[in-house]
């Protein structure tokens, strides 16, 4: 079956970009093998031209009312949510997740759009009347000017509206720079704001490789840089960006534990397990990869997870199954080295999803969800952050032993615990070294009024993605000092100033 190939190109100052690329890259449907695009890749003059129409437009922009701006967001939010479905068939046909999953990345990413709505409360300073005489001190928070957002390919919708409504909102314009595996989404919502009528150039999209992203961190012009990718390109963006003065919020990889208590409700964590450990094809950054069994309850909720993974039906993302196909044939056959080196270092193969059945063509990227038993922590699937629906299972003796599992890990992004037990639940929140806690709750990826972003090897920079913490990243603080004379003040005195 053929299909037609469409061109990716960049969206520059609200229209499509009419240049010629001088490098393009193939974007494929996963469930299907096939190719559906021909990505226009950015050269670092095409980067230029791009930035130069986000400076300009954020001149005028940064000094748009708080009135005006919030009504562009409602606006924008409403346009989002009549038109997810199409945005989640986007993201299907090109990441490959099923439909109710893409759905729900856009319900989640609509959240921060409406935290941004309340702009004018967020973005309040401080006043301070009379801190000496006639004297009143005050603070104001204003926009950068060009901010770049450079989004993961496993979630192309909700990753940019972790950053891209709040700092429009702030007064900000911005440069997103999408994944090239699956650019067309960022597109489709980028447009919307056009509709929603924030003028021409605030929100621009830049397809690329590292040639656009290296580009990015050195533009004189781009002030601040939000990142969500691997631990690895996580540290480059980092150190580069911030070597070109820039300030830059690099969140990394993840190597995710869920600890499951002796008193645990079992069937509620084979559920938990089964969900964050498969749903999005394990593709996550908060997946759960590695469960860990305090004993002697290991061998009953393994045999609850097998029983919940034999009813899962992996394949295409449009004809309802549960887990769909990886982002590429290069990533799956990653991904299936592992298994393959799991095997080898001596791991328990309980679930062999290498040869899984599979609704969906037999040029797809498959892989179904795969379970290990016996791991260790030297083995490969359990250091690495695998990024593909592969769940290992790790036997420990007791709670210490399990909170020195995650503890000792290089990654903090999310964690979870599975008990009855309040005291433990309260003790484990309070010693994990973990940027995000659930409790009997899978994936803690919180609400848009709170910040999202992990500890050590899985943050680069000091802020985290939206909240308070994106309102302060997006924008920067200016205190004024202000005295109004009356006519009898004057005099000349050249000592050092001091409050009165």
């Amino acid at each position: 079956m053929s299909t037609e190939i469409k061109r990716i190109t960049h969206l520059v100052g609200g229209n499509s970009w009419t240049g010629v690329a001088e490098r393009t890259s193939k974007v494929y449907n996963p469930a299907t093998g096939q190719v559906t695009g021909e990505l226009d890749l950015a050269s670092a003059a095409t980067v230029d031209e791009v930035v130069k129409v986000a400076h300009e437009a954020s001149r005028a922009w940064g000094q748009t009312s708080l009135t005006k701006r919030t009504q562009v967001l409602f606006a924008y939010r409403e346009l989002v949510n009549q038109h997810k479905d199409e945005i989640a068939a986007l993201i299907t046909a090109e990441h490959g997740k099923v439909l109710s999953d893409a759905v729900g990345e856009v319900t989640r990413g609509l959240e921060v759009i409406e935290f941004a709505c309340g702009i004018p409360h967020l973005l309040k300073g401080g006043f301070s009347e009379g801190v000496s005489t006639k004297v009143d001190v005050y603070s104001i928070r204003q926009p950068l000017g060009v901010s770049a957002v450079i989004s993961p390919f496993n979630f192309p919708a909700m990753v940019p509206m972790w950053f891209v409504p709040i700092a429009v909102a702030c007064g900000n314009s911005v440069v997103i720079k999408p994944s090239e595996k699956d650019p067309s989404a960022a597109n489709a919502m980028a447009g919307l704001w056009k509709e929603a009528g924030l003028p021409d150039g605030v929100v621009n999209v830049l397809h690329g490789d590292k040639e656009a992203v290296d580009r990015l961190l050195e533009h004189p012009d781009i002030k601040s840089v939000s990142f969500v990718g691997s631990t690895p390109i996580a540290k480059y963006v980092y150190e580069n960006g911030t070597r070109n003065g820039k300030r830059v919020q690099a969140l990394g990889g993840a190597k995710n534990h869920m600890i499951v208590l002796p008193d645990a409700d079992l069937d509620l964590a084979a559920d938990a397990a089964v969900n964050a450990g498969f749903g999005s094809a394990g593709e996550r950054c908060m997946a759960i990869s590695a469960l860990v069994a305090v004993e002697p309850i290991a061998d009953e909720l393994i045999g609850k997870i097998k029983d919940r993974m034999a009813k899962l039906k992996t394949g295409d993302g449009t004809r309802g199954c549960d887990m769909g196909p990886l982002v590429t044939g290069p990533h799956r056959d990653k991904v299936v080295g592992y298994v393959a080196a799991g095997v080898d270092e001596g791991a328990e193969l309980t679930v062999d999803g290498r040869n899984g059945d599979v609704d969906g063509a037999a040029e797809g990227f498959w892989l179904a969800p795969t379970l290990f038993d016996k791991v260790t922590p030297e083995m490969s699937i359990y250091t690495d952050e695998i990024f593909g629906p592969v769940l290992s299972v790790v036997r420990v003796p007791s709670y210490d032993a399990a909170l020195d599992l995650v503890n000792s890990n290089p990654y903090g992004n999310g964690t979870a615990i599975f008990t009855n037990d309040g005291g433990a639940a309260r003790r484990f929140q309070n010693e994990v070294e973990v940027g995000m806690v659930g409790v009997n709750v899978p994936i803690p990826v919180p609400m848009a009024y709170y910040s999202f972003g992990g500890w050590k090897n899985s943050l680069f920079g000091d802020t985290h993605a939206h909240g308070m913490d994106g309102v302060h990243f997006f924008t920067r603080t200016k205190v004024v000092t202000s005295r109004w004379l009356d006519p009898s003040h004057g005099g000349i005195n050249l000592g050092f100033p001091t409050h009165d």
